[in-house]
């Protein structure tokens, strides 16, 4: 080459990499870094809350900016899924622990275990932890979750003269099938004492399993899961299909419906009580008529595991290919500070895991349930399919069909087991070679 062209040559790139760095092609703009928080909140109270951080976190770091990107449930693991595939993940990622599974074990999420600060790390406890750990890595901060509750009419629970539980004396779950019988027979005539909307029936039942020891997944001294149905696992699914199909104190049609469409039936006096997520008060709150009472009561205790329940909090992560993974961090610290988790929790109608937060006055208050779920907290462990991979193929293909037809009445309890175990373990055999 020429040395006029070459000089030429040269003083283009010396201009390119000057440009480069003046605009941010590392990820920085003017010189600032850029950090792209992609938040999956919906509620109006909740998106608030979420830009408000953002907004007060710029303002105190001018070096540092948050920019917020709206997200959605609805889509949230495929647009991820290209995302990660295209290199343009956010920095910051909002989701759920039980879908964060398959992107920790592809390499598409950071291990935070060595960023998290002590404090951050010491304030979550450990059953919280064990949401988000896939392996010997930790690949998500979770910070909301939320238990199963009873959301009932009080109107007629007071009428008809039973027990109410609390969390300190909650109902069996045969004084549950029991008490169902009593309300329905004072109910009247198409009217039930009990909405079960199991349109999603696999999280609710392993979930709330866990009351009665069920555990359903066994991971081996290999590591790997294999499915055994065991009458710990059965109680809450023969209670449930009992309740339809024998005593008659539950609602067939609610089978296929989700927690929403129930509500009208509630409202109505067609059903005295719906086991719904603890945000559902919103819901109810927002819709319920003029006059309609309401309470909210723990989820029915096992022998096994008296008020356990599964949980699938959500989560804050940091992607792999962020160049920025500290300062990313940072900004989960700053988000999740106990005063910052507890306007979080307020406006997803949801608990805080840090254990600062949770003590907080204004979550244990009785004015819409406050007090019942946060005494619930403590027995909130880690869903049961949390880190089993194939757990969403076991879930579509083997265990909805399954469970719905056993709900219905249209299979009995061994072709139930026959096919969580013996199809099921097909399915994951398949992810554990």
């Amino acid at each position: 080459m020429p040395m006029p062209m070459r000089r030429a040559a040269v003083a283009v790139v010396v201009l390119i990499l000057l440009l480069t760095g003046c605009s941010g092609g590392d990820g920085s703009r003017d010189g600032r870094i850029t950090l792209r928080f992609q938040s999956l909140a919906w509620q109006d109270e909740s998106v608030q809350v979420n830009k408000e951080l953002v907004a007060e976190w710029n303002a105190a770091h001018p070096d540092i900016r948050v920019e917020y990107v709206q997200g959605s449930w609805d889509s949230v693991h495929d647009q991820l899924l290209t995302s990660f595939e295209g290199g343009e993940a956010p920095d910051i990622i909002h989701d759920a622990s039980d879908d964060l599974a398959d992107f920790a074990y592809g390499g598409y999420l950071a291990d935070l275990g060595e960023l998290l600060p002590a404090r951050l790390r010491e304030d979550i406890p450990g059953s919280s932890w064990d949401t988000t750990t896939f392996g010997d890595g930790v690949y998500g901060v979770p910070f909301l979750q939320e238990p199963r509750v009873l959301i009932a009419d009080k109107k007629v629970l007071d009428a008809s003269g039973v027990r109410v539980p609390t969390p300190e004396k909650p109902w069996s779950w045969p004084e549950f099938r029991r008490i169902g019988k009593e309300l329905t027979a004072r109910m009247g005539p198409g009217k039930y004492a009990v909405a079960w909307p199991l349109k999603d029936p696999v999280s609710a039942t392993l979930n709330l399993g866990l009351s009665t020891g069920g555990r359903l997944f066994h991971r081996g001294a290999d590591g790997k899961v294999t499915v055994r149905f065991t009458d710990g696992d059965a109680v809450v699914p023969e209670t449930v299909r009992a309740q339809v199909n024998t005593d008659g104190s539950a609602s067939g049609a609610t089978l296929g419906m989700g927690g929403s469409d129930t509500l009208p039936g509630l409202f109505g006096g067609v059903y005295a009580m719906v086991p719904l997520g603890f945000s559902y008060r919103q819901q109810i709150i927002q819709q319920a008529p003029e006059g309609f009472e309401w309470t909210v009561l723990p989820a029915p205790a096992g022998d096994g595991g008296g008020l356990a329940q599964g949980v699938s909090p959500q989560t804050l992560s940091v992607a792999e290919d962020s160049p920025y993974k500290k300062e990313a961090v940072r900004f989960i610290d700053f988000l999740l500070q106990p005063p910052n988790m507890v306007r979080l929790a307020k406006g997803d109608w949801m608990l805080p895991t840090g254990t600062r937060a949770l003590a907080d006055p204004s979550l244990h208050t009785a004015k819409d349930g406050w007090a019942t779920g946060a005494a619930l907290a403590r027995g909130l462990r880690s869903a049961p399919a949390q880190s089993v991979r194939g757990y969403p193929e076991w879930k579509d293909k083997v265990a909805t069909p399954a469970l719905q037809e056993y709900y219905s009445g249209a299979i009995d309890r061994e072709e139930l087991e026959k096919r969580l175990v013996e199809d099921g373990n097909l399915v994951l055999a398949r992810y554990q070679r």
